[in-house]
């Protein structure tokens, strides 16, 4: 719930130190609790407990809904998984995809997909032995900031 949101915050914020991205974080409590539980909200969290729900939050899975239109029906996103270094390796990752995995099944969506960096062997090494494929053939494109407000106004032919 709401109360989560300092906790999910602090993990963004290890997430992206380990990702060597620390400069790109903007998000901050109120950017995150609206986005999760303001009006017309999409996202969604899963937050992984340290010895069940009343440990100290450990990791995180942030989703949200797509849609394939080859399909004709949603998909789930997960845009972030995180589980802190010192709780690796007891399951808390392989939980929070497997919750995934139930809810995208659930909700009758065709598919479960996420994005993964690259250099990091060892998460994909992990995804593919829970059975995931990586598509090496597909890359992510992106418009952001100022690149943003200009994208699409100056189109020459």
């Amino acid at each position: 719930g709401a109360a989560d949101v300092p906790d999910l915050l602090r993990m963004i914020r290890a997430l992206a130190e380990y990702e060597k991205l620390s400069h790109l974080v903007v998000a901050d409590e109120d950017l995150l609790r609206k986005a999760l539980f303001g009006e017309g909200s999409g996202p969604e969290a899963l937050i992984a407990h340290e010895s069940g729900q009343n440990g100290a939050a450990a990791g995180f899975a942030l989703f949200f809904h797509t849609f394939s239109t080859f399909l004709g029906r949603r998909g789930l996103w997960l845009e972030d998984v995180f589980v802190y270094p010192a709780h690796r390796g007891a399951g808390l990752g392989r939980q929070l995809l497997a919750d995934l995995a139930a809810i995208a099944r659930q909700r009758d969506c065709g598919r479960f997909e996420w994005s993964v960096l690259d250099w990091n062997a060892p998460a994909i090494r992990f995804y593919e032995r829970m059975g995931a494929t990586v598509l090496p053939e597909w890359r992510i494109v992106r418009v952001t900031g100022d690149a943003l407000a200009r994208f699409g106004l100056d189109v020459s032919e």
